[in-house]
């Protein structure tokens, strides 16, 4: 069979939600179309602490960045070419988003988004979302969380879901199984215990490149199987395009959807022009402080990253405007292209932009669907530089913590940027050339209110100006959540899936 009532392309963190959520209606057909192998019985993707090893492996599309003339260009992006996408490849760090994230969607344009409306789909997850457990709370996590506490005089936060915050230092919740490491992805709560539904169809390793249409409706894709053979999957309702902040973009304007000028220069037939599709790039970008410490660290963690803090500099601001992951590992790849080195034992900070002020765009260079986009995140470029002193700020907190018990006992040097780096421009620079990313691609084809020239989907997700076709995922975000955004596109999974339900 290659026709369904809905055609869901992109198996992973929405897409999973969706496809699940569909079929509990026994007498609607669903394909996905994954464009890599399923994760089950993969301990490989499956247990959580082993997460870093799949950065760059065989399951990842591993996009370069362009040229970031004040940043980073080595900076690589990866996506998860496996079944429950990022979810089955990141840390499954798990924060509800902030009231003042909806809302401010709400205020660009995303009607129904707001805080209140949103709230009810945190609670339909079927993810397995708890605190770090204590048996894997890491001694040098623990006084990670005491020194913060003590240095810079923020709350202690026991459970961050359990009510809004603007600043805190705790351990994470994840999406996890303690007892064994085992992560509660978007695949393993929604698709692993519903594979034999006879109405769920998952072409796995199966690479959706063109959206087939007929006028201004989708009526659905061109895919290549792993055999090698070209199908037409076609939907009687609706296509699902769940492809994530990269993916959906490429095959819209692989599929003559996008800026006009862009895709007649390249020879793509333009089919509909769509000015903001690639546009609106976001990300969370952060930069690295390095510690060598006294001797090995405890091995008892969940992944590696466990604890973390949030600041609130300005009063005036809605929510943290800065962040820090605790790594219990010496993250030092991006500075040892400097020249740093990697000492045998060490602890890092991550100070990170919450509210990034930068935009930067995806585009094609070449029309054909093979050759990868250019992901241009024009990192560190917004006018007044906010997101460099974000980062410059990071790094002197990152160091008041170090220098107040119980963590400073643990810690024998600063390896980088080093003690002699001091100054705000010295630090920037450092900071700008280290930074790197935390994986959060998302807003390249943002909702916005129906009558938004540079909207892609109106707050029903539909495509604007075009028929059978909404998407769902991180692409979709009008600007940045101040916080990990996985457990954001879960519940964009939820919500999509009631207006399917309801429009049915």
């Amino acid at each position: 069979m290659s026709e369904y009532d809905y055609v869901v392309i992109g198996g992973g963190t929405a897409g999973s939600v969706i496809a699940s959520r569909l079929t509990e209606n026994p007498d609607v057909r669903v394909a996905v179309i994954e464009g890599g192998p399923s994760d089950v019985d993969r301990e490989d993707v499956l247990t959580l602490r082993r997460w870093m090893g799949l950065l760059g492996g065989e399951l990842d599309y591993d996009y370069p960045t362009t040229e970031q003339p004040r940043g980073n260009s080595h900076i690589r992006h990866s996506r998860a070419r496996v079944l429950g996408g990022c979810s089955s490849h990141n840390t499954l760090i798990s924060f509800k988003p902030l009231p003042s994230d909806w809302d401010e969607w709400e205020q660009a344009g995303a009607k129904g988004w707001g805080a209140v409306q949103m709230e009810a789909y945190y609670a339909r997850l079927l993810n397995n979302i708890v605190a770090v457990d204590e048996a894997d709370r890491n001694a040098i996590a623990r006084d990670f969380v005491d020194a913060a506490q003590a240095a810079l005089g923020v709350p202690r936060i026991e459970g961050f879901n359990k009510k809004p915050f603007d600043e805190g230092v705790g351990f994470f919740d994840l999406a996890y199984h303690p007892e064994n490491n085992k992560r509660s992805s978007a695949s393993v709560a929604y698709l692993h215990p519903f594979l034999d539904r006879p109405n769920l169809d998952i072409w796995l390793e199966t690479w959706a490149h063109k959206l087939e249409f007929d006028g201004s409706r989708v009526k659905g894709v061109h895919v290549r199987t792993k055999e090698g053979e070209e199908v037409l999957v076609k939907a009687k309702c609706e296509v699902l395009l769940c492809a994530g902040a990269v993916d959906s973009p490429r095959l819209l304007m692989h599929s003559g959807v996008g800026p006009k000028a862009d895709l007649e220069k390249l020879g793509i037939p333009v089919v509909h022009d769509l000015p903001g599709v690639g546009e609106n790039l976001l990300d969370h970008p952060e930069s690295v402080i390095v510690w060598e410490t006294n001797g090995p660290i405890p091995e008892n963690s969940a992944m590696d990253s466990d604890a973390g803090l949030f600041v609130r500099r300005d009063p005036e601001h809605q929510g943290p405007d800065l962040m820090f992951h605790f790594y219990q590992v010496p993250f030092t790849d991006n500075p040892e292209r400097l020249g740093y080195e990697r000492p045998e034992h060490g602890v890092s900070m991550t100070p990170n932009i919450p509210k990034p002020k930068s935009r930067g765009r995806i585009y094609l260079t070449s029309a054909d669907p093979e050759v990868k986009p250019a992901l241009d995140f024009r990192y560190f470029t917004d006018e007044d530089d906010y997101d460099g002193r974000t980062l410059v700020d990071g790094i002197k907190i990152a160091r008041e913590i170090a220098k107040t018990e119980p963590l400073a006992n643990w810690l024998k040097r600063e390896v980088c940027p080093g003690p002699d780096i001091t100054g705000d421009d010295e630090l920037s620079e450092y900071a700008r050339k280290v930074a790197h990313t935390v994986y959060h691609p998302a807003g390249t084809c943002r909702m916005g209110a129906v009558d938004d020239e540079l909207a892609v989907v109106d707050p029903e997700l539909r495509i604007r100006g075009l028929d059978g076709i909404r998407i769902a995922d991180a692409s979709v975000f009008p600007t940045m959540p101040a916080v990990n955004p996985m457990i954001g596109v879960l519940m964009v999974g939820e919500k999509a899936a009631e207006l399917l339900r309801g429009d049915a």
